[in-house]
């Protein structure tokens, strides 16, 4: 059994149910029934404790209930007790272990986010938050050997932990608020892809007074018949700028599939992710502890850092990976520097304040505070970010590797490129890389930047490019297409169309 395959980073991802050709199914019963038992066994040794709790749930997924089945049928086997929460998000199983009436010893949650409706996996929590890297090939290991005692049967029970969830951030806005009802009079809608997000609807926006009317796609439908859930998909995110322009909503909410990532709308239909997301919640925090850094991914714009800077704040650039700006906030927070954000591009938000947990419903739990706050005064929530300097184009390039070696084939090319930068004058290297190589061109060689880096995990080099002036992309993608040309293992085809359009 070989299921060192079925990792991705700090997860387990692979094929749960049949449906699209050459794609078998390897999330097989015998797959996650050994991984389930590999985490109990585990979580043993960690924890000194022999008599574990442990909770269970998952997203909307059609592989959800039969993996969530196996999980449950692998722990009561080994003698847990068991509580499945049902329809879940990420975040909510992990609160199972903080939060009091619970503190379970570890928790499972069954998703692949945003990936097609075919694949699964999971992923599991400690008291002290994800599993790392290490920790998920510790578990693989374990599960290879397949050498798991039976004992006393455990058991099994349902247990409603969404409500009690959804009752924290209700009362979170109430308090910070000092409201009972603080978004009454306000038309807030929710997309929830029909992944497990619609909770935030009927459980937190209601309750606090909100109408919702307008509201889509919450029902639970693992087959994602009307766009993908994600926050950075374009149809998605169209999605819910026709439902907030068509019921004159004042602010639209669109949560990935288990509700780690959110987006949102205004009452104009302005998108509110990536670099503007990053940049409302740093302008919220900076406000609540003025100096903090906020480490973010290293595809921020150049605007963004200068925002930051101005609120008073230190921007911190670092690698892709929601994991890897996370553990950077931690470390940093550790040796005495206060970091009170973590975030990715890709919305994956981590406050201090919250476990450090990539929790989209919180992410808008906060905004939705500092929203009714500032109606209350004549203001909108996106006067926040209004001197927000934002690129005029950008473009991402995934260039792919045709090569079996394509990690050692992927440095070359960055290490080669870094080399010729340095050496020619138009460019100007970043001081602070920390994946890849990210440099900036003046104004007669594209007013802009670029970062070319190797993907995590994938024979894939990202590029992106952006540029402060209409046409700029164009120009610095041709300088750095007439470099790349000389790799005849690079697939530059998706570059040369750009430049040739």
């Amino acid at each position: 059994m070989n299921l060192k395959k079925l990792q991705n980073g700090s997860d387990i991802r692979g094929v749960g149910s049949e449906g699209i050709e050459g794609q078998p199914v390897n999330l097989t019963h015998r797959a996650v029934y050994s991984l389930a038992c590999a985490f109990v066994e585990w979580l043993r040794k960690k924890t000194g404790k022999n008599d574990l709790r442990i909770g269970v749930g998952r997203d909307s997924r059609i592989s959800g209930p039969r993996i969530q089945e196996t999980v449950c049928e692998a722990m009561t086997d080994l003698g847990v007790h068991v509580y499945e929460t049902g329809l879940s998000s990420t975040p909510a199983m992990f609160m199972t272990t903080v939060t009091k009436g619970f503190l379970y010893d570890g928790a499972v949650m069954i998703t692949a986010s945003h990936l097609p409706f075919n694949r699964n996996g999971l992923k599991f929590f400690t008291r002290d938050g994800g599993l790392e890297k290490e920790d998920i090939a510790a578990l693989i290991d374990l599960a290879e050997k397949d050498d798991f005692k039976k004992g006393k049967k455990g058991t099994a029970e349902p247990v409603d932990f969404m409500s009690v969830y959804a009752g924290l951030l209700a009362d979170k806005i109430r308090r910070a608020t000092g409201e009972e009802r603080p978004l009454l009079g306000m038309k807030i809608v929710v997309d929830a892809g029909n992944g497990a997000g619609g909770f935030f609807v009927e459980k937190v926006l209601k309750p606090l007074g909100a109408d919702t009317t307008g509201s889509q796609f919450l029902e639970p439908d693992g087959l994602f018949p009307n766009h993908i859930p994600n926050p950075e998909d374009k149809t998605a995110m169209a999605a819910i700028i026709d439902a907030v322009k068509k019921n004159g909503a004042d602010f639209g909410v669109i949560f990935d599939t288990d509700v780690d990532r959110a987006g949102a709308v205004d009452s104009q239909g302005h998108v509110l992710n990536r670099n503007r997301l990053i940049a409302m919640i740093s302008a919220i925090l900076l406000e609540e502890t003025p100096g903090t850094t906020i480490v973010t991914d290293s595809v921020t714009s150049s605007g963004l850092a200068k925002f930051i800077k101005a609120k008073g704040g230190v921007h911190h650039r670092f690698k892709r990976g929601y994991k890897n700006v996370i553990n950077e906030s931690i470390r940093l927070n550790a040796a005495g520097q206060d970091s009170q954000l973590a975030i990715e591009t890709s919305g994956h938000g981590a406050l201090k304040e919250n476990y450090f947990l990539d929790d989209g419903a919180y992410l808008i739990t906060k905004l939705l505070i500092k929203m009714a706050q500032m109606r209350k005064e004549g203001k909108t929530l996106f006067s926040l970010i209004a001197d927000l300097e934002e690129p005029a184009e950008a473009q991402e390039f995934r260039l792919r590797i045709q090569n079996e070696g394509f990690r050692q084939y992927g440095e070359k090319v960055i290490a080669e490129l870094t080399e010729y930068v340095k050496g020619d004058a138009r460019f100007q290297v970043a001081p602070d890389n920390h994946e890849g190589i990210r440099v900036s061109l003046g104004r007669e060689d594209g007013d802009g930047w670029f970062l070319v880096r190797l993907s995590l995990h994938d024979p894939i080099i990202p590029v992106n490019v952006e540029s402060d002036s209409a046409g700029g992309v164009k120009k610095i993608t041709k300088i750095l297409y007439d470099f790349l040309r000389r790799y005849d293992q690079l697939d530059l085809h998706l570059m040369k169309e750009y430049i040739e359009a």
